[in-house]
């Protein structure tokens, strides 16, 4: 099982890699440049925001989740293995909210959920 895990891992990893560089390479750039955006707060400035935002979240889940299946995959067997997830998970939700106030430029409120969950977790795991 071992093994299996980190196989997995290392595969989450690539293929978070691969889609944010490839979505940012081949579908956000193009989708970006059409002039037929929804218009929130007076410009399609915030939608932009918001679709890039929305597109790296998910890389920056995967990322999360790969580290969740390398804490499972039994190399990290001395740790506490629950405080060390709790650890990524707090650590993931807290890139979320980062992401979500640097593309959104704070204006999607999501960052205050992302915020929250990432201060209980990071509580519970001390």
């Amino acid at each position: 099982m071992m093994s299996l895990l980190l196989v997995s891992s290392i595969l989450t990893v690539l293929i978070a890699i691969a889609h944010s560089w490839l979505g940012e390479k081949y579908i956000i750039i193009r989708l970006l440049r059409r002039d037929n955006l929804p218009k929130l707060f007076g410009r399609d400035t915030f939608t932009k925001h918001t679709i890039r935002f929305a597109w790296h979240l998910t890389t920056a889940a995967w990322l999360g989740l790969a580290a969740v299946q390398l804490l499972l995959s039994g190399y990290f067997s001395g740790l506490f293995i629950s405080r060390a997830i709790l650890i990524a998970v707090g650590i993931t939700f807290f890139a979320c909210a980062l992401l979500s106030i640097i593309f959104t430029r704070g204006r999607h409120l999501s960052w205050i959920i992302f915020l929250a969950v990432s201060i209980l977790c990071l509580a519970a795991s001390f």
